[in-house]
């Protein structure tokens, strides 16, 4: 039942995706079935922070969540790395729904966990081509098709945005699985400024960009165009 444990920390808002703003605490794990290119978390499956790695069980995170949050939270977002490569996360989501707490979830959709179905706010975010990844569609498939029939809460897609060849991914991935609510965020190619000020304006110009791109789009007429809001507020600081 022991989880791969990284960082808990909250609470704050949540920066991504379809619970954008939303008040959350984070319980990061460590793991990682991708290398993606420009990922900002590299930290949980490159080996660097190896060492820092706890093996806790879900009372101890729930023990750890209550001393930093307090009574001031209802909702827990369970990041990575890639938390859906656990299958034993179960028993700590069934914990937090015991108390009331909502539990949201990002995973890229390349493994499934029947937990997934008990998750409130699942977000599925495929990564693109810039990644250096490549999509397993049957997998995903798979795992769309399940949650459509199964799963209690809601769930989206979310691609974040880098280049034209990111976009005309999005646009095909719009098209296979048209049903379900995507979700568009620029993506951060500058993971390891220090300058916030810099970081916004540059943020900022994507955003833009990619609104305008969207608008020219006459596939892309369903969807939600969304910062990386977290590094508007704080740029590339860990732990908010």
């Amino acid at each position: 039942m022991k989880l791969p444990i990284l960082e808990i920390f909250g609470p704050t808002i949540q920066g991504e995706g379809m619970v954008i703003g939303r008040k959350t605490m984070f319980v990061r794990t460590a793991g990682c079935d991708y290398s993606c290119s420009w990922c900002d978390s590299k930290f949980t499956w490159d080996g660097s922070e190896k060492n820092a790695i706890q093996m806790m069980e879900p009372e101890e995170i729930m023990d750890t969540l209550t001393q930093k949050g307090g009574d001031h939270f209802g909702h827990v977002t369970l990041s990575g790395g890639n938390p859906g490569l656990l299958r034993q996360i179960d028993g700590l989501v069934d914990l937090l729904h015991d108390l009331q707490i909502k539990v949201a979830l990002e995973t890229q959709g390349s493994r499934w966990q029947d937990w997934f179905t008990k998750i409130d706010d699942l977000t599925l975010s495929p990564k693109p081509p810039s990644s250096g990844m490549k999509t397993n569609f049957e997998t995903l498939d798979f795992i769309i098709k399940s949650l459509q029939q199964k799963q209690a809460g809601d769930f989206s897609l979310k691609v974040v945005i880098f280049d034209q060849a990111d976009l005309r991914y999005a646009m095909d991935l719009h098209q296979r699985y048209p049903a379900v609510t995507l979700y568009l965020q620029v993506g951060n190619d500058e993971i390891d400024t220090q300058n916030n000020e810099d970081l916004l304006d540059h943020l900022l110009g994507k955003y833009e960009q990619l609104i305008d791109q969207v608008m020219e789009s006459n596939v892309l007429k369903d969807v939600r165009v969304l910062p990386q809001l977290h590094t508007y507020l704080w740029g590339n600081k860990r732990g908010v």
